[in-house]
């Protein structure tokens, strides 16, 4: 086996604009192991969204986020993370990967909420995101702890325009759902909210799980049991992987990989 503690994780911006990856690769660098070795990436797309909050949107990116899948299991990346709340081609992702274990935020969220909570509430940038964040949580089994979802009126690509706006307006829903809804945690439902977890959390007195954190820490854990433990993706069944012979006479196993700007630390 080998050292766990050396770890290579690649954090997946599914957006074709890069401006994101600079300042999103400095907080996980701040946040991960020292000697975790890692890699940002956004997509080379011919068409340039930033964001997917349309499901027509995240359609078109579905198989370019398979693709670096493919290519983290062929380039020996321990974990990938999707960076997207709505956790785009997750399942998919893991189909193709016999090494890397792939890594989604809403789903990390809901596990560290869990552990730490009976109920927790997701604040959402609009009421667009509700049902299909709700059909993730029934999805991962954690409809029964999901008091609310509370919808604070900004666009994925303006949250961090002005922060201090995005801020107050999380903590004014948050509160209720906090009083109203009863919710002992809650998850900032997009990873455009990284950094904004701490005043919140000091202002509403519960815990507050930023995804892009609770993402790359799972991410890491997970990693480094497959390296201590041998605990690899299964292909086994459902998950089961396409056959080599299949994707060589296709051609997908040469397939170009959709990376465009890259950051590494």
């Amino acid at each position: 086996m080998s050292d766990n503690s050396k770890i290579k994780l690649r954090w997946l911006n599914p957006i074709s604009i890069p401006s994101c990856d600079e300042p999103m690769g400095q907080m996980i660098k701040d946040v991960a192991n020292p000697d975790t070795s890692i890699e940002v990436v956004s997509l080379n797309s011919l068409i340039k969204m930033d964001n997917l909050e349309y499901r027509y949107y995240e359609s078109l990116v579905w198989g370019e986020i398979s693709r670096i899948a493919y290519d983290s299991d062929n380039n020996n990346i321990d974990a990938m993370v999707i960076g997207c709340f709505y956790d785009p081609a997750l399942e998919d992702c893991r189909e193709i990967c016999k090494n890397t274990i792939v890594v989604a935020p809403c789903q990390a969220s809901m596990q560290v909420a869990a552990n730490i909570a009976n109920k927790f509430s997701v604040i959402v940038g609009q009421e667009k995101w509700i049902e299909q964040m709700t059909e993730r949580a029934h999805r991962y089994g954690f409809a029964n702890y999901l008091s609310s979802m509370r919808s604070i009126n900004i666009a994925a690509n303006a949250l961090q325009c002005d922060p201090e706006y995005t801020i107050q307006r999380i903590i004014e829903e948050g509160r209720k759902a906090v009083e109203e809804d009863k919710a002992e945690a809650l998850i900032l439902g997009c990873t455009c909210n990284f950094g904004l977890y701490k005043t919140v959390q000091e202002a509403l007195g519960v815990p507050v799980i930023d995804p892009l954190l609770a993402a790359v820490k799972s991410a890491e854990h997970l990693a480094g049991m497959k390296n201590q433990f041998g605990l690899k993706p299964s292909n086994k069944w459902s998950s089961e992987a396409p056959p080599e012979i299949e994707m060589q006479k296709l051609g997908l196993d040469i397939y170009p990989v959709p990376i465009g700007n890259k950051v590494s630390y």
